[in-house]
């Protein structure tokens, strides 16, 4: 069973030592590899939650408690950088009929909306907080949520500021699908004036679903407005792109500077190329691809080009209903030609990269320490052992914790 630390009482330093396998992303340290190994480590976390100090274990310094992993793992915590956190109701019934060979085209986002729309705030909040807390369970201490079942300014403005309370990565993506009834145009409008405005304060993101192929949702030249608008408004830029179909995601995330860019199932040589130009990651989402029956991205065409990949869960009713990390580098592993060590770095250094923050995803002083404990003897049992509970979070007080 994974393990859960916490030290028993409120302390200025915590030592964390007996690591039997540490990874900390930096190359520079450790073995010399992208993942930083070091071996019969330990490190210093200080009273404001940051790391003081890695090493040797034997070459420790004293802090105040020391918790003693018994030879385990330590990693950086994962960074979900794509969710869909905050909805009722569920869509078991839209899975089993794709399990039986219904395609996915983005229809059953208006079921949610009813749904989210249906249920109290309080309700609302209770759901959030324990998927967050289920989230928490495996291993990921950054999680990045996105509005997008509200559709009005109402409904995406509570989304936002239920967001708001569990983490600073919070999106506004108004833009997801048009709604029944509503005009694309008025729609658009709508999005990029009355919503972007009560929106904007809450958030520190803009997404679009730009999927031609799709009647629900956007079109280039729609996407293209809803970003310029969330731009100017001081939203960064995040697409969802090339999910469905061949299309102009990827394309338009790279010019106009996108953070991420998320899905990049159907890449032609061209797309390749502009995110290997670019500053845009590839966060690619192996949960979706699994739950709709969809190709996988081809991940080791991407990394072998030069692009930077960051892995996420999607999490959401209708096409990825799960919050593991550990299970999407096992499905990156498995379907998508990535290493092990790979789909790790992409699941913290990778995410931390789409979100672009320098202080999480790599573990060395002055950075948070953000860490998840493997009760494995090393990294390699994440996609060895898929469906394990082998990953905790490393919690160590309540004011100090990463989500």
């Amino acid at each position: 069973m994974a393990l859960t630390l916490r030290p028993t009482r409120e302390v200025a330093s915590v030592l964390v030592t007996g690591i039997g396998e540490l990874v900390t992303n930096d190359p520079t340290v450790g073995d010399g590899s992208s993942l930083g190994i070091l071996r019969n480590a330990a490190l210093v976390v200080d009273s404001d939650g940051m790391l003081a100090w890695l090493g040797s274990a034997a070459e420790a310094p004293a802090a105040d408690e020391c918790v003693d992993v018994a030879g385990r793992v330590v990693i950086p915590g994962f960074v979900d950088s794509h969710t869909h956190l905050v909805f009722a109701g569920d869509r078991a019934n839209e899975f089993a009929a794709r399990m039986s060979g219904t395609p996915y085209d983005g229809g059953g986002i208006t079921t949610t909306v009813a749904a989210t729309a249906a249920a109290s705030e309080t309700t609302l909040r209770t759901l959030l907080a324990d998927r967050i807390a289920e989230l928490r369970a495996q291993g990921t201490t950054t999680v990045e949520i996105k509005s997008g079942y509200g559709l009005s300014v109402a409904g995406e403005e509570l989304a936002l500021r239920l967001a708001g309370e569990f983490t600073t990565e919070s999106t506004f993506l108004g833009a997801h699908v048009v709604p029944a009834g509503m005009a694309r145009d008025d729609y658009i409008r709508l999005v990029t004036g009355a919503m972007l405005a009560a929106c904007a304060p809450f958030a520190r993101w803009i997404d679009v679903f730009c999927e031609p192929a799709s009647p629900h949702a956007f079109d280039g030249d729609e996407a293209r407005e809803v970003l310029t608008a969330g731009a100017a408004a001081g939203l960064g830029l995040r697409v969802h792109g090339n999910q469905l179909a061949h299309g102009p995601g990827v394309r338009l995330a790279v010019e106009l500077g996108a953070a991420s860019v998320d899905h990049c199932t159907w890449l032609t040589a061209v797309d390749i190329d502009a995110l290997a130009g670019g500053t845009t990651v590839a966060t690619l989402l192996p949960g979706v691809e699994w739950s709709t029956r969809s190709p996988y991205p081809n991940a080791r065409r991407m990394i072998d080009a030069g692009v930077t990949i960051a892995l996420a869960t999607d999490f959401n009713p209708g096409t990825c209903a799960t919050s593991s990390m550990p299970l999407m580098i096992a499905l990156a592993v498995r379907e998508m030609g990535m290493t092990t060590a790979e789909a790790l770095w992409a699941a913290t250094a990778g995410g931390s990269a789409a979100l672009r923050r320098d202080d999480i995803g790599v573990l060395s002083p002055g950075r948070r320490a953000d860490l998840a404990v493997i009760d494995a003897p090393s990294y390699l049992h994440l996609a060895y052992r898929p469906g394990a509970p082998l990953v905790s979070t490393f919690h160590l007080s309540p004011s100090r914790a990463g989500i």
